[in-house]
């Protein structure tokens, strides 16, 4: 076994033959990951998913984050053949972290990839992953796993460290060389080395956590703390609303202290806000104690398309509309704007909760592809200019396509109706006196 780390040096940043770094887990986050990584680094950029490898061999990312002539160009050999993992000095892990349907962790897709990397590690190398996860998961869950399947010592045969990643899908601004960036090692040698990796290829600065634990809550806190805050307008708008009193009114009156906090009301959605929070209230309840604060913002979050089916509902009846003959439009089923990712939208609850109340309803959303509305009869899926004239319409993401008034206003039936505009961007002034601009 190696007890002198100089003796695993050979992961040199500055040689004029770079290391091979492994990206295992190609999705939102190991792609641009790679990618930025690649203009210094050869890259194996590693996916259990056949196809997407196939596709991103043709320079074609399903994602929209990445461009094809930068994938054309790239330094990166796509495959699903672990072995060729065995080859790299570094090891980025970037798979996805969800929650089982009871809001607790499954890491599934962790402890698969940290399988997969335990059977292909060379001895010397260093495991980095950037999945969230809760405090004690990268020492706790995956290293045994990795020793088990490497029969190697961590932190003497190999080494780990943890970096939490800080992707924002559809922001062109925030990228991964531009962000500053967290990173942690199981030592001061893993941390030194994945410093000087990340250092490398970052146009931002690279911040040394003292331990694995506190880069892995410090992700978690990041987001937890936009959920508290988003939760909190959430709550407000519930308030503002029975008291009939514009929530944006309220916030843009605020907003004039200088040291108000700018949130907005809004459906919380996601892969990060609106699941990293379950990851912490797990540990948390785990070590004795209930978090009461994290628990009821999730709570309050997670009720919001209800609150709006709700409403509509009322707004309906008020307005004396059919359910039966009144078709209903919804622009937008991905959980944010300008991206194409649907995974725990709650844009795509509304729809279904409005179909299980037996209501008709078409949906449109540009940037999505393949929409989850094959099999039910209840919905039509259409591009913009398909769109049936419609009295009642859900603005629920805010994609560029459908900021203006005029867009709004084309699918309007007879220039009148209901709109219910979640995303706070439409003015009522836009609209005649025979349209109800509702809002959160």
């Amino acid at each position: 076994m190696m007890t002198d780390s100089n003796q695993v040096s050979n992961a040199d940043t500055t040689q004029k033959n770079p290391p091979i770094i492994g990206v295992v887990g190609l999705g939102y986050v190991g792609l641009p990951v790679a990618i930025g990584f690649s203009e210094k680094y050869p890259i194996i950029g590693f996916d259990v998913d056949l196809n997407r490898i196939k596709e991103l061999q043709s320079s074609v990312d399903r994602t929209g984050e990445i461009a094809p002539e930068i994938l054309n160009t790239a330094d990166i050999e796509f495959t699903n053949d672990e072995s060729k993992l065995v080859q790299c000095k570094l090891i980025i892990v970037a798979v996805p972290t969800p929650v089982k349907k009871n809001k607790e962790p499954d890491l599934t897709y962790l402890e698969e990839a940290s399988k997969l990397v335990g059977n292909n590690l060379a001895k010397g190398a260093i495991v980095v992953y950037e999945s969230t996860v809760y405090p004690g998961t990268t020492e706790e869950v995956c290293i045994p796993i990795l020793e088990h399947q490497s029969q190697m010592k961590a932190g003497t045969d190999f080494f780990v460290g943890y970096s939490p990643e800080r992707i924002n899908p559809g922001d062109k601004e925030h990228t991964f060389k531009n962000n500053m960036k967290v990173v942690s090692g199981q030592n001061e040698y893993a941390l030194q080395k994945i410093h000087e990796y990340y250092e490398s290829v970052l146009r931002s600065n690279v911040y040394k956590a003292p331990s694995i634990k506190v880069a892995e809550a410090s992700k978690i806190v990041e987001n937890t703390q936009r959920d508290i805050n988003i939760a909190l307008m959430n709550e407000l708008s519930l308030i503002f609303n029975a008291l009939d009193i514009d929530t944006y009114e309220v916030l843009n009156a605020s907003k004039t202290k200088w040291n108000f906090a700018p949130y907005s009301p809004g459906l919380v959605g996601g892969h990060c806000i609106g699941v990293d929070p379950y990851y912490l209230i797990y540990k948390s309840r785990e070590e004795g104690y209930d978090p009461k604060l994290l628990s009821l913002a999730r709570y309050v979050n997670d009720s919001m398309p209800s609150y709006v089916v709700q409403s509509l509902i009322k707004l309906m009846i008020a307005h004396k509309l059919n359910f039966n003959e009144t078709p209903i439009t919804v622009l937008g089923i991905t959980f944010k704007e300008n991206i194409p990712d649907i995974r725990n939208s709650k844009s795509v609850e509304i729809v279904n909760e409005l179909t299980n109340l037996g209501l008709h309803v078409q949906v449109c959303d540009p940037h999505v592809v393949n929409h989850p509305y094959e099999d039910n009869e209840l919905v039509d899926f259409k591009r913009l200019d398909e769109l049936s004239s419609s009295p009642v319409i859900i603005l629920a993401v805010s994609h560029q396509e459908f900021k203006e008034a005029d867009v709004i206003k084309d699918i309007l039936t007879n220039g009148k109706g209901i709109i219910m505009d979640l995303k706070g961007i439409l003015s009522e002034s836009s609209f005649n006196d025979e349209v109800v601009v509702w809002k959160l």
